[in-house]
């Protein structure tokens, strides 16, 4: 009787220190980063419920409900920045894109912008909407096109790809979105932007501070 209540006390500890053991490795074990990619054109949804999720009145614009898009994925990944958001982009003219820039404004998020010289002036561009909210932008003089295409959020979230921040390439052209955290991948898009962003600073090209810059260029930055 004693050999089995001896041998029965073993295999509980037995099983006891397995799972333990296998509870220890699921805690020690390193968090997965986080990997996407998004496939454009996205579908048409409505997307109040992403700009307002605590309003109690639902929408009744006529667009579907509900329905996750690629481009829905994009929108919450940028309103999820929480304390900064560098972004370099050629063309800006969603609205969507702006509303949501303007609402993590709002929110105290640290916003940068920089933008191709050329592209800023077209019409339907986003950029002097983003300065005359206080958004600080910086638009590239260099004598090349700027046609880097990324944000990073919070100095540890990337999104680039081929995707413009424009209608037509969200709903009609074939783009391609990568969102990681992977460091990697992250630090060298911060040390280009950080680059890029000091090469165009308006003191060191005569210009003085951002917001004389802004003025200077203000007819260049509104739509034509």
């Amino acid at each position: 009787m004693w050999t089995v209540k001896t041998v029965g006390l073993g295999v509980v500890v037995l099983s006891l220190s397995a799972e333990l053991i296998a509870w220890l490795l699921c805690r020690l074990k390193p968090a997965r980063n986080l990997n996407e990619v998004l496939f454009f054109p996205s579908e048409t949804s409505c997307l109040e419920h992403i700009f307002t999720p605590s309003s109690p009145r639902s929408c009744v614009c006529s667009l579907p409900h509900g329905v996750e898009t690629s481009f829905s994925r994009l929108l919450r990944r940028i309103m999820s920045a929480s304390s900064s958001l560098d972004l370099c982009i050629f063309a800006f003219s969603n609205m969507d894109l702006s509303r949501a820039l303007l609402a993590l404004r709002s929110r105290g998020v640290t916003i940068r912008v920089l933008s191709d010289k050329n592209y800023a002036a077209v019409t339907g561009s986003q950029i002097g909407v983003l300065r005359k909210a206080g958004i600080c932008v910086r638009c590239h003089k260099g004598s090349e096109t700027m046609h880097h295409k990324f944000a990073v959020l919070d100095g540890r979230l990337l999104v680039t790809g081929s995707l413009n921040w424009t209608l037509t390439a969200v709903q009609i052209n074939r783009e391609n979105i990568l969102i990681s955290e992977e460091p990697d991948l992250v630090q060298p898009y911060i040390q280009e932007f950080q680059k890029l962003w000091t090469q165009n600073d308006p003191a060191q090209l005569g210009l003085g501070s951002d917001q004389e810059a802004a003025r200077l260029t203000s007819e260049d930055d509104a739509p034509q």
